[in-house]
């Protein structure tokens, strides 16, 4: 299939919130001190930070998408669309975006929509709100993403639990036919979505009360249910380092790109060190056009570019034109890469709430 060409969108500003409670490695009680010390040197994850019970992804969006809509100073009447991009909703139904239309005061016209699309969610949302506003009918809209992902997965489980960190970010788009497309590629693996699942809790497997909740020792400090959500370590890092890396060789090749000369950064999805660093390496890109911020941060699922714009290039961000090339990969499994050719944006200092 050809790209998808968003013509006639801006983007305008971003932030991101996390819960005010860092959670460093060797804070897990499954590990020993030189387990802590080996994963922080290898995985690349040093700090993240975890929501309480009672927070949701849509409480930190929801604070994230408020501040950026006063600092972008714009009038909640004229947002039309509101797209809710995670995979940790408030409830089965209703949609959590209807909920976030209301918390946030916009008007009861405006177009709301969740889209459950993991750790390629962000430039999933920019496509969708980008292809409904790239007519001129909706003028703005905001890409709420985030997610709760610690409490998916199993307390038990070391191949899962250290990789994460909860966030909610915003993201503004603006009808503007003045501006460079937005140019991205998808691609989806479907033969591959028991890579990274959860078994239990949807309708092909409700979570029933004598089997979901039954640990199960895996080896290698693997234990957790089938509620629990699972990640097959070694098929998710071949799919990472390879499916990935061809897509942003295949654009960079495709638009005559030159990755020293017309890409200022190169946002990758931040799953682990490893898989960044591998990525990096196979298609040679100068280190220094490379953010990280999983020290800080961990895997922040869908939230994880709009989270390295706001952490790493905020200053740029704010003052120049830049042009970045973003690669996502996850859930489904699915992969994305988008170019973005942005002026001056709105970016707002990360909230800790």
């Amino acid at each position: 299939m050809a790209y998808w060409n968003i013509k006639n969108v801006a983007l305008r500003g971003v932030t991101g919130t996390v819960p005010n409670n860092p959670v460093k490695t060797s804070d897990f009680p499954f590990f020993t001190k030189e387990e802590a010390d080996l994963f922080d040197a290898t995985v690349g994850i040093k700090n993240r930070y975890i929501a309480s019970a009672d927070t949701c992804a849509s409480d930190l969006c929801f604070d994230a998408a408020e501040r950026l809509i006063a600092g972008l100073n714009w009038a909640k009447e004229t947002i039309d669309v509101l797209l809710f991009v995670s995979v940790t909703g408030d409830y089965k139904t209703p949609p959590t975006s209807a909920i976030l239309q209301d918390r946030l005061g916009l008007p009861a016209s405006t177009f709301v929509l969740d889209v459950p699309m993991g750790c390629c969610g962000c430039i999933y949302g920019i496509n969708v709100a980008g292809n409904l506003l790239s007519a001129g009918t909706a003028k703005r809209a905001l890409v709420l993403v985030g997610d709760t992902a610690m409490r998916m997965g199993s307390p038990k489980d070391k191949s899962r639990g250290p990789l994460f960190g909860d966030s909610g970010t915003a993201l503004a788009l603006e009808y503007d036919p003045t501006v460079n497309d937005i140019i991205i590629d998808f691609n989806t693996l479907g033969s591959g979505y028991t890579a990274l699942m959860t078994p239990h809790g949807g309708y092909r497997h409700p979570v029933d009360r004598e089997t979901s909740f039954e640990y199960e020792d895996f080896g290698n400090g693997i234990i957790r249910a089938p509620k629990d959500a699972l990640i097959n370590g070694m098929d998710v890092f071949s799919f990472a380092i390879t499916k990935p890396p061809i897509s942003v060789k295949k654009m960079m090749d495709e638009l005559g790109l030159d990755k020293d000369r017309d890409i200022d950064y190169f946002l990758i999805h931040q799953a682990n060190k490893l898989i960044v660093d591998r990525i990096v390496k196979k298609l040679k890109l100068p280190v220094e056009k490379v953010p990280y911020n999983l020290q800080k941060f961990g895997n922040l699922g869908g939230a994880s570019i709009i989270m390295l714009m706001a952490s790493e290039l905020a200053e740029e961000l704010s003052q120049r034109p830049l042009t970045l090339m973003c690669s996502s990969f996850g859930l489904g499994l699915t992969w994305a890469t988008m170019m973005l050719r942005i002026q001056p944006i709105i970016v707002l200092p990360i909230n800790y709430l």
